[in-house]
């Protein structure tokens, strides 16, 4: 796929089908941007589930920490990647050797590795780049 722009439909089915979402790089501070979409996903009903080891067994916005992926007991339906993009590939492995993979990898405005997202859609993962789903999810979804 072509990931330097989306249809909005494809973007679109992914935030009314998704239920829950594991945030990659979740952060305690207020301040920092994972802190805040974090918030607004929780505020949209989805089930959020902080990922961060520097934080694991500690909550973000009340939800409890895990230190990676592997540790979260339940499956996942979409991985937010809050990191860099150098490790974006990191996550996606980790994300493939799940017992359940996720349905959807998304990564955040400025984060992208196309070779990584190759790898995810080889195994029927759906893949959003460098977007972000607090601007996504009122332009295409809405705001109730």
């Amino acid at each position: 796929m072509n990931h330097d722009r989306y249809e909005d439909g494809y973007v679109a089915d992914i935030l009314k089908t998704v239920k829950t979402i594991a945030v990659v790089g979740a952060s305690p501070n207020p301040s920092r941007p994972s802190h805040g979409v974090m918030g607004f996903l929780l505020s949209k009903g989805y089930q959020v589930i902080p990922v961060n080891p520097g934080q694991a067994g500690k909550t973000i916005l009340g939800r409890a920490v895990y230190g990676r992926l592997a540790d979260i007991p339940d499956p996942v339906d979409m991985v937010d990647v809050f990191r860099a993009s150098e490790h974006v590939g990191a996550v996606v492995d980790e994300a493939l050797a799940l017992d359940v993979p996720p349905k959807v990898i998304w990564t955040q405005l400025g984060v992208r590795d196309d070779a990584a997202a190759a790898r995810a859609e080889a195994a029927g993962i759906q893949v959003v780049q460098d977007r972000c789903p607090a601007i996504e999810y009122p332009r295409l979804v809405g705001r109730h």
